[in-house]
Parts: C-alpha cells; sequence; structure tokens
C-alpha cells in the first residue's frame, strides 16, 4: 500500500493520550500503545472507512454502523483488516449510547489484525478525544521549535570560533546525541565530532556520503542533495554541501527525533559556508587585499586579487529607513552578485563587478556609480552617494550615476577644476552648504525633495540655500547663475 501523507505537525504517541486522565480511554486490545503513532482523530459510522482515511488517524466510532447480525459473521473482521489496510493507527470505540460494551468479535478481530483498540467512556465526548490530540500535537510542536532554535543558536556561536568547522561538528554531535563527520571532496575524514558508531554504521556513512557527492550518474541526472539509511540500529543521514566542492556532512546517531533534519541542515549551511570560503580561496583572497590595504598598498595594486577591471559601487538603503541589518545586508550583496560588503552606519556600500549590472531590490533604495577602475574608486563611492540622494527624493528603486559626456567637459580639467574653486571659494569652508547646493541645484530647486533626500527639514535647507546665495552673492534664481555653480560643482 502506497505511504499516507502525514502532516507537518509532530505525531502524538498513543500512550501519551492514554495517560490523560480527564479522558480515561482504555486499551482493550492490540500491541502496546507505546509504538502506535497518532497524525491526527476521525469520526465515521461507515461500514467500510476506508476510502475517508489517509494513514495515521485514531478512527472513533459509536457502532452505529454494527448491524445486528454482526458477531455471527466476518463483519467485524472485514471492518477492522480496511481501518489496517487504510493505514489507521488505532480504533477508538464510544460505549453508550448504542452500545452498553465494545463488542467482543470487535476486540478479537483487533487482536488478530494488531490494531489498537481503545474504550472511550460514555463521559468521554468524540471532539474531546481530538482536542487533547491537538493540545498534545501543539506541545510536541512547541517543545521541536524551542529545540530547533536552541540548536541554531548553538551551531552559529560554534561557527565563530577559531576552530570553526571541528566546533559545529562538535555541537551538532551533542545536539543529536550522535556522530558528526565531515568528509572531503576525496571521501576522507576531514574533521569529526561526538561519539564515533561501530564500524558497520561508519563504513555505511562513507557510502551514503558517496550518493550525494555532486558528481552525477551516467544519465547526467545530478545527486541528491540528502540521503538516509538505518543499519545496525543507527539511523544515518548525509548532506552535499552546497559551495559544490565535494564536502558531504555525514550524521550518525541512535534514535531519530522530530527536529534533527532541521537541525543537521541548518549545521549543513554553516558548514557551506566555512568550507566555501575555505576551498574557494576568496575569502583568503579578501584578507590578502585588505592587509595589502592596510599596510599601503594602493587600490589598483589589490584590485587584481578581487577579480574584474571595472567596477561598480552600490549605495543602498533599507525602505523604510532604519539601520541596515547585517544579515539583509549580506543578502543584498548576494543578490547584486558580490560578497564586498560594508554594512556600517544607515547605508549599505557594495563593491560589484562591473559586468553585473544592479538591479532595484525589494525593500532598498539603491544609487549606482559609473563603472570604473580600481583607481577611481573613491570618486565612485561619491557618485554612488549622490545617486542614492536623488533615488531617494524622487522615490525611485534606483538611480544610476549619469556618466554621458557634456559641454563642460569640452573645458580642460585643470581649467576647470581652477575655475571651480575659486567661484566656490565664499562655501568651500561650509562643506554642509556646498552638499546643500549641489542636491538642491539636482532637483530643481525643490525644498521638499532636497530636504528627503539630505535628511533635514526643508527649512534648514532654505536657510542654507539661503546663506549660500548671500555668500557668493549672487541670485539663485537666475538660470544662469544656476547653470555657472552647477558646472563648478560638478569639478569639485
Amino acid at each position: 500500500m502506497p505511504e499516507p501523507a502525514l502532516p507537518p505537525t509532530p505525531p502524538v504517541a498513543l500512550d501519551a493520550l492514554l495517560a490523560r486522565e480527564d479522558l480515561a480511554l482504555t486499551q482493550i486490545a492490540g500491541p502496546p500503545a507505546a509504538g502506535t503513532a497518532v497524525h491526527w482523530v476521525h469520526t465515521s459510522e461507515m461500514a467500510d472507512p476506508y476510502p475517508y482515511l489517509l494513514g495515521g488517524e485514531l478512527l472513533l466510532t459509536a457502532g452505529v454502523h454494527i448491524p445486528e447480525a454482526a458477531g455471527s459473521g466476518t463483519y467485524f473482521d472485514d471492518y477492522v483488516a480496511r481501518i489496517v489496510a487504510a493505514g489507521g493507527a488505532a480504533l477508538g470505540f464510544g460505549v453508550a449510547p448504542v452500545h452498553d460494551t465494545v463488542p467482543r468479535a470487535l476486540v478479537e478481530a483487533c487482536e488478530t489484525h494488531g490494531l489498537p483498540l481503545l474504550e472511550v467512556p460514555p463521559q468521554t465526548t468524540f471532539s474531546g478525544v481530538a482536542r487533547a490530540v491537538w493540545q498534545l500535537m501543539s506541545r510536541a510542536r512547541l517543545s521541536e521549535l524551542r529545540r530547533v532554535t536552541e540548536a541554531q543558536q548553538s551551531l552559529a556561536s560554534a561557527a565563530s570560533r577559531p576552530d570553526p568547522v571541528p566546533s559545529v561538528l562538535r555541537q551538532l554531535a551533542r545536539r543529536l546525541g550522535g556522530w558528526a563527520v565531515l568528509h572531503g571532496p576525496e571521501g576522507a575524514v576531514v574533521a569529526d565530532g561526538g561519539r564515533e558508531p561501530g564500524g558497520e554504521a561508519r563504513e555505511a556513512l562513507a557510502r551514503l556520503a558517496e550518493v550525494v557527492r555532486p558528481s552525477g550518474d551516467e544519465a547526467g541526472r545530478p545527486a541528491p542533495t540528502s540521503a538516509t539509511d538505518t543499519v545496525a540500529g543507527t539511523h544515518l543521514a548525509a548532506y552535499a554541501l552546497g559551495a559544490g566542492a565535494g564536502f558531504v556532512l555525514g550524521v550518525a546517531a541512535p534514535r531519530r527525533a522530530a527536529g534533527d533534519h532541521t537541525i543537521a541542515s541548518v549545521a549543513a549551511v554553516l558548514l557551506t559556508l566555512l568550507t566555501g570560503e575555505q576551498q574557494s580561496g576568496t575569502g583568503t583572497a579578501r584578507s590578502a587585499a585588505l592587509v595589502r590595504l592596510l599596510l599601503g598598498a594602493s587600490p589598483e595594486d589589490v584590485a587584481g586579487l578581487l577579480g574584474g577591471g571595472r567596477w561598480l559601487v552600490v549605495h543602498a538603503r533599507p525602505e523604510p529607513d532604519g539601520a541596515p541589518d547585517p544579515v539583509a545586508a549580506s543578502a543584498l550583496g548576494a543578490a547584486l552578485g558580490s560578497a564586498l560588503v560594508d554594512p556600517a552606519g544607515d547605508v549599505v556600500r557594495v563593491l560589484v563587478p562591473a559586468g553585473r549590472e544592479p538591479a532595484p531590490q525589494p525593500g532598498w533604495t539603491l544609487g549606482v556609480s559609473a563603472a570604473v577602475t580600481p583607481s577611481d574608486w573613491s570618486l565612485a563611492d561619491t557618485q554612488a552617494a549622490r545617486a542614492l540622494a536623488r533615488a531617494r527624493a524622487t522615490r525611485a528603486p534606483l538611480v544610476r550615476h549619469n556618466a554621458r559626456p557634456a559641454l563642460a567637459d569640452l573645458v580642460p580639467g585643470d581649467e576647470a577644476a581652477a575655475h571651480a574653486r575659486a567661484l566656490l571659494a565664499p562655501v568651500a569652508a561650509h562643506p554642509a552648504l556646498t552638499e546643500t547646493l549641489r542636491t538642491w541645484l539636482s532637483l530643481h530647486g525643490s525644498w521638499d525633495r532636497t530636504a528627503v533626500a539630505l535628511s533635514v527639514h526643508r527649512n534648514t535647507v532654505r536657510q542654507r540655500v539661503a546663506r549660500c546665495a548671500a555668500l557668493l552673492e549672487t541670485d539663485l534664481d537666475d538660470p544662469d547663475a544656476r547653470m555657472e555653480l552647477w558646472f563648478a560643482l560638478r569639478h569639485v
């Protein structure tokens, strides 16, 4: 018969239901309740309940369907056989108002077919039994979630230790009460933790690791990501780590409890990150680049370690405004195709290879620089900041720096810079005034949008712009004056 489609909720042990004094249930036939799991409760007075069962039920009946001559034929044997064929977990028979006692032929049939039979006393309603099952399930689910949460926290803490891989394996083994092992790409044991199982289970786990190792079969089908087995009373599981480098996590435990798969999956994710960094060398390359920068190397000297020739700088702020969460910042970097993420302050900065064109990201406002070589990273950082300010002011999800050639580019750079310094000298000592003027001009003199872009009050914008006009001795309502100042601001 096909395996029943069981619900995601944890099952209830039948003996736990029998232990409820408020229900006063009594087992009168069938195997011991300790080995029976109940997944749900169903009430039926059908003579053949088979079509209405999914498997794993505690079926409740008051015997309304039983004919008067049932005891002299095969009725009860056929009835119980159909319940067993449907995968029913147990049968509960309610005495009164139809039957004063449980029919003897039903007891014998349940003994014959190995179906636990419970007597439900008159004072216990079927809905009360169902409610008790759901209460026990809820408690079991809460206990499982608490166990998984505590395991996640302990595994994350282990991953931050100086010896992260062995620490994660030891913590996983402790949480599952068994053995955790990391197999390398060639099958050798890289590290392990916990109590090692016997040779037969250990060898079986090594074979199971080969099943999930990412090599594919002769038909080109990919290997499964996980596999399980039971050998010599030991439960085995293997998980292919997602870095694609051939590492496999193996687990051997004397028992399999609810939540074990989730806990092992969390460990597999952490080990994927740890082994992925180590195997690919990207983490080492980033560390080397940082050390060289700190020791005085120029950006262009270390860029080769990071890959790519030209780069984009992306500035991002979460919506609504708030301090970016480090996990969310890392996820943003992954979405943009880069692990070079700086989540400091209220803006996340990401360095992205120019070949990966950033797209709008849900929940973020982005400003993107022009593509530059490493020598111009600081310039691109400024461009991205201004693009982000414009995106926030215009409520656009993404704004790119406009790098198109303009008439102003016809003037030699050194002459343009000298002219800009001279023109803006009266406000040069006040960076807040300069940035406010730049933003205000870029937004066509909008007080409100400038206030949003700078995160200040609109009256502050008015005061700063008025101060700029006074210091520069110019009329900012004059379009020629605005154009002249905009030209100057682009060259400082």
